[in-house]
């Protein structure tokens, strides 16, 4: 993908508790993802995967608890790095073009050069022929390749993708598989939630299953992948 402007960037998740009145979404949440991982969350529905991104995206707040985000060598990073999120449902305005979605989320996000980094986009999404196409004429795969534009506008450190690779056929998911590879590759951090194994989750680098808002198993103490994967569908 586009080349770095950006500083490899970890994640802290400290104690996280997050209500909705009486019930708990997250239960004392405590990871530490570190700069470059690709982290796969997995678990059934209503297991707090979204949530967790959201409060990752700095979208929601916790209840309890901290999010701190970390240098490449995992000292405390006082700023707030960029985050990209592209959320289950894409987000775009379907009376905008595909051009002028990214340009208006460029220029509420103050990006240079707004026109010059929207072309880039598209054409890294493969989407430049289709610029001055309205986005209600887009397949589900063309308006994720514009969520996913849009989440890379400001160069993020760490990107978020809850259940990316919903609706989108073979081609689509093939196609959803070499753009995180490429992030990855870049040196950003990814966290994404998935259900099953994939040719998606076959990139990650790390998984870790939730349930009932807490975690549960984790590649890192030792947790087998598949199993964490195929928990989550069973």
């Amino acid at each position: 993908m586009t080349s770095p402007g950006f500083s490899p960037t970890g994640i802290r998740f400290e104690k996280i508790d997050k209500r909705f009145g009486g019930l708990y979404a997250l239960r004392r949440v405590s990871l530490e993802i570190g700069a470059g991982e690709c982290v796969v969350f997995a678990g059934r529905n209503g297991s707090g995967k979204t949530t967790l991104l959201r409060i990752a995206a700095r979208l929601s707040r916790p209840s309890a608890g901290t999010v701190s985000f970390l240098s490449g060598s995992g000292e405390r990073n006082e700023t707030q790095p960029a985050a990209g999120f592209v959320a289950h449902a894409t987000m775009v305005y379907d009376e905008l073009t595909a051009e002028e979605n990214l340009l208006l989320f460029a220029r509420l996000q103050g990006i240079a050069e707004p026109a010059a980094r929207a072309e880039a986009l598209l054409r890294e999404v493969g989407l430049l022929e289709r610029r001055n196409s309205l986005v209600r004429t887009f397949s589900r795969g063309m308006r994720q390749r514009i969520a996913i534009a849009r989440a890379l506008l400001n160069e993020p450190a760490v990107i978020l993708f809850d259940e990316p690779a919903t609706g989108l056929d073979p081609q689509g998911v093939s196609w959803f598989a070499e753009t995180l590879r490429g992030l990855r590759e870049s040196g950003r951090t990814i966290l994404m939630s998935l259900h099953g194994e994939s040719e998606v989750s076959s990139l990650a680098t790390r998984a870790i299953r939730l349930d009932a808002g807490a975690v549960v198993a984790d590649t890192r103490t030792g947790a087998d992948f598949g199993s964490i994967l195929n928990f989550a569908n069973a």
